[in-house]
C-alpha cells in the first residue's frame, strides 16, 4: 500500500486473508484499521491486521475502480502515461518526480536565502518583450467584444522572463530572485521544450563582470547536487528507490560527475567555434551545422563542447551582439577580436546530454548606451520607457540569469523528455486538460 506521502510502500500483514474484502485490486482506495509494529522483513514498520488479537481490525473499501481503469497493469510506458493526465501521477515513479520538484525548490529557496537573496514576485502579464523574438502569447478578455479596446487599454501578453521586472526590484532589493510561469509560443515540440514552464531567475547589484554570475551560477547548481548526493530530507533516494537499476546508476554517476571537477571551464564564444571547427574539420565531429563565428551555437555543438570535449558542464562567454538582447553589456575589444564584430558580456552554462541550462548577462546601466543600442535595432522605445527610466536615476552595475526549471529537473533525473518532469506538460497541439 502507498498513501503519497514518501517513495516508501507500506506492507499489511491480514490475518485471516478472508478480512480482505472483495473487489481490491490496484488502484482502490482503502481505509484500514490495524496495529502499526516494527517489520519483520526488510521494511523498518509494518501494519497487522489480526482478528485473533484486535477485534477492531478491518479493512474497507473507500473507492473502487472501473474494470477499464489504465493503470491495472504494472508498467506503462511514459509517453502512454502523458495521454492520461488525470491518472499518470498515480505511479510510484512518476509520483517520485512531482516530490523531487518540491524538494529541489526547497534546496534551492534555502540556498538562495544563505546567499541574502529576497524572493519576489513579478508579474506574468507584461507589455514587453523582454527576449525581442516576438514568440509571445496575446492577452485578452475572452468576452472582449473585438471592436472595442483591448482589456489592459494596450497589447499584453504571458511573459517570456521576468527579467525586466527583477532589474528593478533588484535597484531596490539589491539581491533577488524568483521562480514563477514563463510563456514561449514558439512551435516546437522536441523533447526539451514546452509551452508553460517555470523559470529561475535571479538579478544581483554590482556586478561588473560575467564570471561573478558564472560562478554563482555553478555554486548554485554544486548545492543542490551535494543535498541529492548527501540525500537531505530523503531527496535523493525519493528517485533512486523509484527508478530501475540502470536508471539509479545513470543518475547516481551524473550527479558525482557535476561535482568531479573544483571549478568548470569558462571559454569564450570566440574560442568555442575554434574548438568546434577544428573537430568538424579533421572528423573528430560529424556536425550537421558548419561551425561559424557569428552564427548561433546549434543544439549539437552545444552537447559536442560539453559531453565530448570537456565532459563536464562548461560556461560559453562573450557571444556576438546580434546574437543577443539589447539589454546585455557591450565588452570592450579584446586585441585578438578587434577585427570582429562586437561581442557582449554574456553567458550561457552548457551541461552534457541537454546543452544550455543556464543563460545570463552583465545588463547595461548606461540610459545613453542603452537608449543608442534600442534605436540601432529600430526597436520601439515606447513600451520599454519605464525600463529605461531606471537608467536615470542612481544606477548601478548590475546582472543577472535565468535557468528553466524543469530542464534542471529533466537533467537530474535523467529524463530523455521534458514533458515527463512537469505536472501537466504544455506544447504546441497539446492541452489535454
Amino acid at each position: 500500500m502507498v498513501d503519497g506521502t514518501t517513495q516508501k510502500d507500506v506492507k499489511c500483514i491480514i490475518r485471516p486473508p478472508s478480512l480482505l474484502p472483495d473487489g481490491v485490486k490496484v488502484g482502490v482506495s482503502l481505509s484500514v484499521n490495524g496495529v502499526w509494529s516494527e517489520g519483520k522483513g526488510k521494511q523498518k514498520y509494518e501494519l497487522q491486521l489480526n482478528k485473533s488479537k484486535n477485534k477492531d481490525a478491518k479493512i474497507d473499501i473507500i473507492g473502487g475502480v472501473e474494470d477499464l481503469y489504465p493503470l491495472l497493469k504494472k508498467k506503462h510506458t511514459e509517453q502512454f502515461l502523458r495521454t492520461i493526465p488525470e491518472y499518470r501521477w498515480r505511479q510510484p515513479d512518476a509520483a517520485a518526480i512531482l516530490r523531487f520538484r518540491s524538494k529541489v525548490e526547497k534546496s534551492l529557496v534555502n540556498f538562495f536565502d544563505s546567499q541574502d537573496f529576497t524572493k519576489t514576485h513579478p508579474p506574468i502579464t507584461t507589455s514587453s518583450d523582454c527576449e525581442g523574438a516576438g514568440e509571445m502569447f496575446k492577452i485578452d478578455a475572452a468576452s472582449n467584444n473585438p471592436k472595442e479596446a483591448t482589456f489592459f487599454g494596450k497589447e499584453t501578453y504571458l511573459t517570456v522572463s521576468t527579467q525586466l521586472h527583477l532589474e528593478v526590484l533588484c535597484a531596490a532589493l539589491s539581491r533577488v530572485w524568483t521562480l514563477t510561469p514563463c510563456f514561449r509560443a514558439e512551435k516546437s515540440d522536441t523533447n526539451r521544450h514546452l509551452s508553460e514552464f517555470w523559470m529561475l531567475e535571479a538579478e544581483m547589484a554590482f556586478v561588473n563582470h560575467v564570471s561573478q554570475l558564472t560562478d554563482f551560477s555553478e555554486l548554485m547548481i554544486k548545492n543542490v547536487v551535494h543535498k541529492l548526493l548527501s540525500d537531505e530530507d530523503g531527496m535523493g533516494s525519493n528517485l533512486l528507490e523509484t527508478a530501475s537499476k540502470e536508471d539509479a546508476d545513470a543518475m547516481k554517476k551524473r550527479w558525482q560527475m557535476l561535482l568531479q571537477q573544483d571549478k568548470w571551464a569558462s571559454i569564450t564564444y570566440t574560442q568555442a567555434i575554434k574548438i568546434l571547427r577544428e573537430a568538424h574539420e579533421t572528423g573528430k565531429a560529424d556536425f550537421r551545422y558548419k561551425p561559424t563565428w557569428g552564427d548561433s551555437l546549434k543544439s549539437e555543438h552545444e552537447k559536442w563542447l560539453a559531453g565530448k570535449y570537456f565532459k563536464n558542464p562548461v560556461f560559453v562567454t562573450d557571444y556576438p551582439l546580434d546574437q543577443k538582447a539589447f539589454y546585455m553589456k557591450i565588452n570592450e575589444p579584446d586585441g585578438y577580436l578587434k577585427d570582429l564584430p562586437p561581442t557582449v558580456a554574456c553567458y550561457d552554462m552548457l551541461v552534457p546530454d541537454i546543452g544550455e541550462l543556464i543563460g545570463g548577462s552583465v545588463r547595461e546601466e548606461s540610459y545613453e548606451k542603452l537608449n543608442f543600442e534600442i534605436q540601432r535595432r529600430n526597436m520601439n522605445p515606447k513600451p520599454l520607457d519605464w525600463y529605461l527610466a531606471q537608467r536615470k536615476n542612481g544606477t548601478v552595475p548590475h546582472g543577472g540569469f535565468g535557468m528553466g526549471f524543469e530542464r534542471l529537473l529533466q537533467y537530474l533525473a535523467c529524463k530523455d523528455n521534458i514533458k515527463d518532469v512537469i505536472a501537466f506538460p504544455r506544447t504546441v497541439n497539446n492541452c489535454l486538460c
